[in-house]
């Protein structure tokens, strides 16, 4: 399967279909800030700091939407299409007049980002239009469907990545960014934020005509296009669930960044995660600060698997682990390529076999900053395994292959904020 975007994408049919759709967005006069009723896509959000840090930015922060919090799930779901509702009839949120993709740009840390952000005709992994790249949990599926069906919103969007050919869409986009914008905002990250619509026919017919040549790789939002797919199940007749919103991303012309997701063993502290390593793995002290020991882990997945333990005030270096170990506990159906991920051996060989941890919400956390992993394991009394970032090229590689990688594996980025354009089914 060929995730070039070029000459071989055009055998395949329909390629990438994405529709405009009437967002709706915050009304500026009714909130503090644009920037204060934004947040981070609901999995980056590290609760309960950053939930009531934002929280309290404005009442009117879209993190109220995409993480309500009651005490049961169901309460939850409800409150938050309550909130919905309100926020729309008293003003706070008003839809667009007409349907549109939107020009999104994000601007900071040294990068320029610009894709489009629209309704995406749904697919299966099987047809080869988009390709998903991680599995996913499915209680965390399960939730999101819970509340994209309570809400009948699609409150954040995915991030999609493709190889553009350098026609059409590209240049909508660079013609569409010497207008004035829809919005812009700067949040409190550093990231500056334009939007615009696209409404010309003209431009929509030739971002149309270059999508369909192409295919599409999940950078970020597994679980959301899981859910895209199970409810699109549950509603059979075409129409707009047969849609999902995301922002796609063309990485030939605005490359994106891959971090690690790390993970927070809850109910492990360091020391028992030492000691039931034995010689599995060769195990080195590393002096801090947090900086100079990711050097080291660097430094030491270049010959291999590596991985950095935290928790206890200091940090321990994992590499060199033991090849008979790794041959009887990763899976050999795979290619060589999935087998030696270090994601793959931190959860067939670490979790599976030497720490037998289960992979439960209540046993492992998933978090994307390094500094809140390391600060909350130290708090809890548990251990942050801390990871090295997958190369996007072997992200392609295996997803062009249909091989999906452990949950949770990379992070792309910059991630769209959440709150700046929403979609509700209902106008669809």
């Amino acid at each position: 399967m060929n995730t070039s975007g070029h000459a071989a994408d055009d055998v395949r049919a329909p390629g990438l279909r994405l529709n405009p759709f009437r967002g709706i967005r915050y009304v500026p006069e009714r909130v503090g800030s644009l920037a204060a009723v934004t947040s981070p896509p609901y999995d980056v959000v590290v609760r309960p700091d950053g939930l009531h840090h934002l929280e309290s930015a404005d009442p009117h922060n879209i993190v109220r939407l995409i993480l309500p919090q009651a005490i049961t799930a169901g309460t939850r779901h409800r409150k938050a299409a309550v909130t919905l509702d309100r926020w729309l009839a008293d003003g706070i949120l008003a839809p667009d007049p007409e349907p549109a993709l939107y020009v999104y740009e994000q601007r900071g840390d040294g990068i320029l980002q610009r894709g489009l952000i629209g309704a995406l005709e749904l697919s299966t992994p099987a047809e080869g239009i988009v390709l998903p790249h991680e599995d996913v949990m499915p209680h965390v599926v399960e939730d999101r469907a819970d509340l994209m069906r309570t809400t009948a919103a699609n409150l954040e969007p995915l991030l999609l990545t493709y190889r553009g050919d350098g026609d059409g869409a590209g240049a909508v986009i660079d013609r569409v960014v010497e207008r004035e914008p829809l919005l812009s905002t700067t949040t409190e990250d550093g990231f500056h934020h334009r939007l615009w619509s696209v409404t010309n026919p003209a431009d929509l017919t030739a971002v149309a005509t270059e999508l369909r040549r192409h295919q599409a790789l999940i950078a970020d939002g597994h679980h959301r296009w899981a859910t895209y797919l199970r409810l699109r199940e549950e509603h059979t007749a075409p129409g707009p669930w047969n849609h999902g919103l995301v922002l796609l991303i063309d990485t030939a012309r605005y490359p994106l960044r891959v971090r690690a997701i790390h993970r927070l063993l809850n109910r492990l502290p360091v020391p028992d995660a030492l000691a039931a390593i034995g010689d599995s793995f060769r195990v080195t002290r590393v002096d801090g600060p947090l900086p100079a020991a990711q050097e080291a882990l660097a430094a030491a997945t270049a010959d291999g698997n590596a991985f950095l333990l935290a928790g206890d005030g200091t940090f321990h270096l994992l590499d060199r682990p033991d090849p008979a170990l790794l041959a009887r506990t990763v899976r050999t159906d795979r290619p060589e390529a999935w087998r030696t991920l270090d994601a793959t051996v931190l959860h067939s060989t670490l979790l599976d076999h030497v720490w037998r941890i289960p992979d439960a919400p209540e046993d492992i956390a998933y978090i994307h900053d390094t500094e809140a992993a390391v600060a909350q394991a130290e708090r809890r009394g548990g251990t942050a395994v801390l990871m090295h970032p997958v190369k996007e090229e072997v992200v392609r590689d295996l997803a062009r292959q249909g091989v999906t990688m452990p949950r949770k594996s990379t992070s792309f980025g910059p991630k769209p904020a959440t709150g700046l354009v929403l979609r509700s089914l209902a106008l669809d």
